[in-house]
């Protein structure tokens, strides 16, 4: 097997970054241009049928995809190219089968779950048409496995950028057909649009497995010998005793990993129904808590995980690079690793996070054409930095084969945040504000008990020097931009006043960072866009 395509840690990493901006970035089309389609009542509906099925995923892909690339970077990095085939192959056969399973028990419970689980039956038609998607997310989760494995991020990063190019364009056309059907249609409409983007970005997977096998063919001495070297993609073809074999210890890295995922997964659909139902006790109709919800969910929590797209690669980079190190016990890549892809996460995240404190009322008016849910981002803003951290430090767990550990943290987090909505969303007094407090203390500790986690696992040495330069650097850049942005009124020009305040918030950041050393021209170099210019 070629090694030509592996990429090292930084070159993957920004190779999925590349692709979590550009889809980041288009994501946020239907973001702004679906609640003016269907209002934030649409959106509602649409996001609250979307936590089942993010449950019904977990189930099926939860720990799988991890796993292969696990065993894959294995295999690997042992040259034995036919094993990961075999990983591959009873991959597939597992995910499909699960995912076929739950298709079927989706189809038949959405009446029940819309009806008796959820407010307001309207869901119904959403979930409906999200079942179809159950099996293709199945399938392209293990592909996607599989070439993390090989520490290829290049087929991962083309077919999530069509699918989402794919999934905008169908979603609005969809949604805009059937409004006039009405607003339970017009959100089913949408969920339909992220099927045909599913099934894009799966076709576009099963290509580039065919034409990297190829080029894999073309690479070995003998071609006569590798003729038979590409395998049918679905249909398993090793012996049963190694096939089981497979199947152990990728069912034992897996449900680990998927217990933790499901407990998230659980915790967001657990808040949409007890979100729904607090709101209805603190004494706000089903309609308005469903656009509150929908304010909540579709449009401040979005603007909150954009600037996460980084921290997300960093994740995914960090499981092979770390299982590779893990296995040569060199505990001092395994350090390195981890003080990068931390001092990424906030040193990229802070800033992002001060602009939607300080700039929440123009960015939300530009985004969604009103201003109602800037207070809720503003509250959100200073403590999304937790949720950027989080995700390298539960990667790291998982790639050490912590993924126990990860769970009881999740879990400890999942029990706090429910309680608490269910304690503070129901008071009149707080009302929705009640599950974004939940929601706030909830990334707080459980980012404080993954790294106590990774801290005591790997004796990971603490830089105190680096979040401090980074608050102090970002306070500076705040008063910045609230200077600028206050004193500097473009009239009838909002979009450019908030540009111009935040284009120099973030130089005045980026000149700190320099300065202070958190960010250095060694850093620089290794982005190929500046290191050509150099």
């Amino acid at each position: 097997m070629s090694n030509l395509r592996k990429q090292s840690f930084i070159q993957g990493t920004l190779i999925l970054l590349a692709a979590g901006i550009i889809n980041r970035m288009l994501g946020f089309i239907p973001r702004i241009a679906l609640p003016r389609i269907v209002g934030a009542e649409g959106v509602g509906l649409y996001q609250l049928g979307y936590p089942f099925f993010i449950v019904l995923i977990t189930v099926i892909t939860g720990g799988i995809p991890l796993a292969i690339a696990k065993m894959v970077a294995e295999a690997e990095g042992e040259n034995r190219p036919e094993e990961s085939r075999r990983i591959l192959h009873t991959g597939l056969t597992l995910s499909l089968a699960l995912g076929i399973l739950f298709t079927l028990v989706a189809l038949f419970s959405a009446s029940w779950v819309s009806n008796v689980l959820l407010t307001d039956s309207r869901v119904y038609y959403t979930f409906v048409s999200m079942t179809p998607m159950i099996s293709i997310v199945a399938v392209s989760s293990i592909y996607r496995g599989y070439f993390q494995g090989r520490q290829n991020m290049i087929p991962s990063a083309l077919s999530s950028v069509l699918e989402s190019v794919i999934r905008i364009i169908f979603m609005l056309w969809f949604s805009w057909l059937l409004l006039p059907k009405g607003i339970a249609f017009a959100a089913a409409g949408a969920m339909l649009g992220v099927t045909v983007g599913e099934i894009v970005g799966m076709l576009v997977l099963l290509w580039q497995y065919y034409y990297i096998l190829k080029k894999d063919k073309k690479d070995l001495p003998d071609p006569a010998t590798a003729e038979n070297d590409i395998p049918d993609p679905v249909i398993p073809e090793p012996s049963a005793g190694k096939q089981t074999s497979v199947l152990k210890r990728l069912l034992g890295i897996a449900v680990p990993v998927t217990a933790g995922r499901l407990v998230g997964s659980f915790s967001y659909l657990l808040e949409s129904i007890i979100t729904a139902r607090s709101l209805a006790l603190a004494g706000i109709a089903t309609a308005a808590a469903t656009a509150q919800y929908g304010s909540l969910q579709g449009m401040v929590i979005p603007l909150l995980l954009l600037p996460g797209v980084l921290s997300s690669s960093l994740a995914v980079s960090l499981v092979p690079s770390l299982s590779e190190a893990a296995a040569r016990h060199d505990m001092a890549t395994i350090h390195k690793r981890m003080h990068q892809a931390l001092r990424l996460a906030m040193v990229t995240g802070a800033p992002f996070a001060a602009i939607m404190y300080i700039l929440a009322v123009p960015l939300c008016t530009l985004m969604y054409g009103n201003a109602d849910t800037a207070p809720m981002l503003r509250m959100m803003a200073p403590f999304a930095l937790f949720l950027y951290v989080q995700a390298p430090l539960q990667a790291a767990l998982q790639a050490m084969d912590r993924p126990g550990r990860a769970l009881i943290n999740t879990l400890v987090g999942a029990v706090i945040k429910i309680l608490l909505i269910l304690i503070l969303a129901s008071q009149p007094e707080y009302g929705i504000y009640g599950a974004i407090i939940a929601i706030i203390v909830n990334s707080i500790f459980v980012t404080l008990l993954h790294g106590f986690s990774v801290v005591k696992l790997i004796k990971l040495s603490i830089r105190v020097s680096d979040p401090l330069k980074t608050l102090t650097a970002v306070i500076i850049m705040a008063a910045g931009m609230s200077y600028i942005y206050t004193s500097v009124p473009i009239a009838d020009a909002q979009w450019l006043q908030f540009l111009l305040s935040a284009a120099c918030g973030m130089a005045l950041y980026l000149g700190i960072c320099l300065l202070s050393g958190l960010i250095s021209v060694r850093d620089l170099d290794r982005v190929p866009f500046f290191k050509r210019r150099r």
